[in-house]
């Protein structure tokens, strides 16, 4: 049986921190799944595209929802395909930043503002891995 693969979006939120500091990126620890590959693994704030919505509206509804927060979202940094055993997702990451006001943990464990070459030191959902290797290293480095 093929699995349906489902529309998700991905916020790559960049803050320029502190002065000295240099750009650092929101990563966000998912709650406890019965998916035990995703289950308490970091990834980038997002979810599922809905049917009729736009990636750029299904962020800014997902940001809203799981952090009661309003994002800006910025172009697109890298789309992957991963095929987890359960169910297949195409990701999408768009470069964003934060809105003036702070942000709720409203449906993820933790989170953290780590620089580009920090990103390596957190146990990843594989899809978020896929897209830090294959196409964020690249475009955020610029």
């Amino acid at each position: 049986m093929k699995k349906e693969r489902k529309r998700i979006v991905a916020a790559v939120i960049e803050s320029n921190g502190c002065i000295g500091e240099g750009r650092k990126y929101l990563c966000m620890q998912r709650t406890r799944s019965h998916y035990p590959y995703i289950s308490e693994h970091w990834e980038f704030p997002g979810g599922k595209v809905e049917d009729g919505e736009s990636d750029h509206e299904a962020l800014l509804r997902e940001i809203k929802e799981e952090m009661d927060w309003t994002i800006f979202v910025g172009p697109c940094i890298g789309t992957v395909d991963y095929d987890y055993p359960d169910f297949s997702i195409t990701v999408a990451a768009y470069l964003c930043k934060p809105g003036d006001a702070p942000f709720k943990l409203l449906d993820h464990l933790n989170f953290k503002w780590l620089s580009l070459h920090e990103l390596d030191t957190l146990n990843w959902t594989a899809a978020d891995r896929m897209l830090i290797d294959e196409k964020l290293s690249q475009q955020l480095q610029h």
